[in-house]
């Protein structure tokens, strides 16, 4: 199946913001997982910026049962080869290609792609996908872009990422077409570095209880 949405919605509808982070150290994967699980938000993706990057995919994958890791800034089909099997339940890439297509029509393990265009979304549609990821979403014309979406493009759900904070969260998950945001802030690069498990559990909690 091109998309595993049975796999895959239950992980965009469990909360309404998803981590995106940027990992560093391998050490830091699994506490920080288990912060931001306990906060409420146990889907988290990590992207492939970093050399710990699968790694890091590995350990939470490992070593916390409560979290539901995925793999972000998948390029090609060789990194979602990688980070299935470094333990991702779930794929997300900044674009689309037919090879990474392929890739998730060989795998089990379920892909968040990214369109922007209503181009590129009718053609993401006519490939079964009607989750994607909208990426950069401020950039690319933020939470007016996507309500002018709504209607021409109605059945099409996304998932905004780039530029998304606690600021302007509330305004895309008012959106009738998205189903969740991506966002980095819960778990800001100084409190990874420096420990601080609790603070960011207390992000966490914050941003589990958005809503429109």
């Amino acid at each position: 199946m091109a998309q595993r949405t049975d796999l895959l919605l239950p992980i965009l509808k469990g909360q309404p913001v998803i981590p995106v982070l940027l990992v560093d150290r391998v050490a830091d994967a699994a506490p920080l997982a288990r912060a931001l699980a306990a906060g409420g938000l146990p889907a988290i993706e990590i992207t492939l910026r970093t050399s710990a990057a699968l790694d890091a995919i590995r350990a939470v994958a490992e070593e916390v049962p409560e979290a539901i890791v995925g793999a972000g800034t998948i390029l090609n089909a060789r990194q979602y080869e990688e980070a299935a099997k470094a333990g991702s339940r779930f794929i997300v890439s900044p674009g689309t290609t037919k090879a990474i297509r392929d890739a998730a029509n060989d795998s089990d393990v379920p892909l968040l792609p990214a369109a922007i265009t209503p181009s590129e979304i009718m053609a993401m549609r006519e490939e079964g996908y009607t989750y994607l990821k909208f990426f950069p979403a401020e950039q690319a014309g933020g939470a007016a872009f996507l309500k002018a979406l709504s209607s021409p493009l109605a059945g099409t759900f996304f998932c905004p990422t780039g530029g998304v904070s606690l600021a302007n969260a509330k305004t895309y998950l008012s959106l009738p077409n998205v189903v969740c945001v991506g966002g980095s802030w819960v778990a800001p690069k100084e409190l990874v570095e420096a420990g601080e498990w609790e603070k960011i559990t207390t992000l966490a909690a914050e941003a589990s209880k958005l809503s429109a």
